[in-house]
């Protein structure tokens, strides 16, 4: 007898179904983070001790930290010089004998290259786990219609975290077309008291990353309300777009072509002296942003990650240069407004002091 017998989660099973219905996918796994999402889907597909994962340069602590955690090694792959994708070359540089598999992320929203990066995966035999945690509501182009970014990975990782666009406060959920992988991830996220892979319960050691069965009540309830919550997150960049489309030394960062972006956050170019600094004095004045208030940088630089001497110049070159707005669920037109006085005015401020 296991746990989940005695104490059935209904809630959960009934949020997993509706969420694979709505994305079209075979099997969802709700799990208490997305995160936790993260580090099941590497477990899943065998990341272990000794392994590597390539992974952006570009992106958060919170992508990195599940395979430092299984035991593996995170190598950070620059971008583009435009800031979007990885650069292709620096990619295939760093496959090495240890690679098992690759995590494209799909920073503010932004599916970057996912075609591109299967094939890559595909020829050298590499599993792709997919953090889509910003990227409910985007959408890409197979050419046979739009789909869910993210779900076509071996793996889709998703956040459900209070700044989402489907909130249930903190949690998340993992989408695969492969029973084998959805059985591991079940396994992995309860103590492995379901069994996975031939091993008995029990077997192996495992986390509690569960969803609470009310955090998926209130999950079913936000999916239902999905298309709203990303159309006023449309409408609202958009706005805060529109409102800075004239103001000088401001540009807005330009969308990336085959894809329906869900507008997660206003992204600009700042063409102005010491922007990492203009993104810091704003983020003072109550305007939040990734590089003013999080102090966002590059993975390869970050003292628990740096081993050798950071190389991805792209990604902190893209970094130092833009303003990427931190909007959450609370903000409305008026707010937007605001922001946007609020830029416009320490633009002007800036070049003349």
């Amino acid at each position: 007898m296991t746990l989940s017998s005695v104490l059935p989660d209904t809630e959960v099973a009934a949020y997993e179904a509706e969420l694979a219905d709505r994305l079209a996918v075979d099997h969802v796994v709700a799990v208490s983070s997305g995160t936790a999402a993260l580090q099941c889907a590497l477990d899943a597909v065998g990341v272990g001790p000794g392994d590597e994962v390539l992974m952006p340069a570009l992106t958060v602590v919170m992508s990195a930290a599940p395979v430092h955690h299984l035991g593996a090694t995170p190598v950070f792959v620059d971008c583009a010089a435009d800031g979007a994708g990885l650069d292709y070359d620096d990619l295939a540089a760093k496959i090495t004998s240890r690679t098992r598999a690759i995590m494209p992320v799909h920073l503010w929203g932004r599916a970057d290259g996912e075609t591109v990066i299967r094939a890559v995966a595909a020829e050298h035999g590499l599993a792709v786990i997919a953090d889509a945690c910003q990227a409910l509501g985007t959408t890409v182009d197979t050419g046979e219609g739009a789909v869910q970014a993210g779900v076509q990975a071996d793996i889709g990782c998703f956040s459900t975290h209070r700044l989402k666009l489907l909130s249930t406060d903190e949690g998340g959920f993992l989408t695969t077309n492969d029973p084998d992988l959805a059985v591991r991830a079940r396994a992995y996220r309860s103590h492995w008291q379901t069994a996975a892979g031939g091993h008995r319960p029990m077997s192996r050691l495992a986390h509690n990353f569960r969803l609470a069965e009310p955090l998926a009540q209130i999950g079913r309830r936000e999916l239902r309300r999905l298309d709203d919550l990303v159309a006023q997150r449309q409408e609202l960049t958009s706005m805060m777009l529109d409102l800075l489309r004239d103001v000088p030394r401001v540009s807005a960062v330009p969308q990336l072509p085959g894809q329906r972006w869900n507008h997660y956050a206003p992204l600009l170019h700042l063409n102005i002296e010491h922007p990492r600094a203009f993104a810091e004095h704003l983020a003072a004045t109550g305007v939040p942003n990734s590089t003013g208030t999080f102090r966002l940088i590059p993975m390869d630089q970050r003292p628990m990650f740096t081993r050798d001497r950071p190389d991805c110049v792209n990604a902190a070159a893209f970094l130092d240069g833009i303003l990427a707005l931190v909007l959450t669920r609370d903000d409305d037109m008026h707010r937007i407004r605001d922001y946007a006085e609020t830029i416009t005015q320490e633009v002007t401020r800036w070049g003349n002091t």
